[in-house]
């Protein structure tokens, strides 16, 4: 497998902190490495969104609705996603009712998600969003029918996993990317703590990699351009 570069890593990371114990030293800190290292977003809890922007400029704002299950009602999910763009965040990543999905209320589950999209849009037309099928638990055959509803809401992305309920893999961003259209990316997350996970993960399909272990990992990929 081909490395990937630090440029590429950087590229393409969400350094991410969804700990909700975490305070606001930890979200400076998590704001502060993202813009000294050029990461192409933060990701983390609403309450943080309008804090970090203030403090970013030429780094992303991503935040979480329905995390991490998904079934908060559907005006519920829209108002918060709306708020939050409001506040400054470029992008939002919404997990999908996979519960919903799983129990084959797929017009239920459709047509959360249109109007989650359509929300975020109408707040802001360049605001994108990332939907979490959470793919640890759904088969095969539930995957497919998960991108199918990701690509006919209009999303810009589908993300492997919210990282509580087990992780993305190599396995299922390649059945994601073969499956999904070309205009819609694969953010994979949960899991990626390497650089040899990131370059795994990259190779399969992914254009974004959602992980607490940014800063290592590119200090592990800077240590390998200098071992070379």
């Amino acid at each position: 497998m081909p490395p990937v570069s630090v440029e590429q890593f950087v590229r393409a990371v969400d350094h991410t902190l969804l700990d909700p114990g975490a305070g606001e030293r930890s979200v400076h800190a998590l704001c502060d490495e993202a813009s000294d290292r050029g990461f192409a977003a933060v990701c983390l809890l609403p309450w943080w969104v309008e804090r970090a922007r203030a403090a970013l400029d030429d780094v992303a704002v991503c935040t979480v609705i329905g995390f991490p299950h998904g079934l908060e009602t559907t005006r519920g999910k829209c108002e918060a996603a709306r708020a939050a763009v409001a506040l400054g965040a470029d992008e939002i990543d919404v997990v999908m009712a996979w519960g919903a999905l799983r129990d084959g209320d797929l017009e239920a589950t459709r047509d959360d998600l249109i109007a989650l999209v359509s929300a975020v849009h109408e707040e802001r037309e360049q605001a994108m969003v990332k939907v979490i099928i959470e793919a640890s638990q759904l088969n095969d055959n539930q995957i497919e029918v998960a991108c199918g509803l990701v690509a006919e809401s209009g999303a810009e992305f589908a993300k492997t996993s919210t990282g509580t309920a087990g992780g993305a893999t190599v396995a299922v961003v390649e059945l994601m990317r073969r499956v999904l259209p070309a205009r819609v990316r694969i953010k994979a997350s949960g899991g990626i703590r390497s650089a040899a996970d990131a370059a795994a993960m990259l190779q399969a399909g992914a254009a974004r990699l959602g992980t607490s272990s940014a800063l290592a990992i590119v200090n592990e990929l800077e240590a390998n351009a200098l071992a070379r």
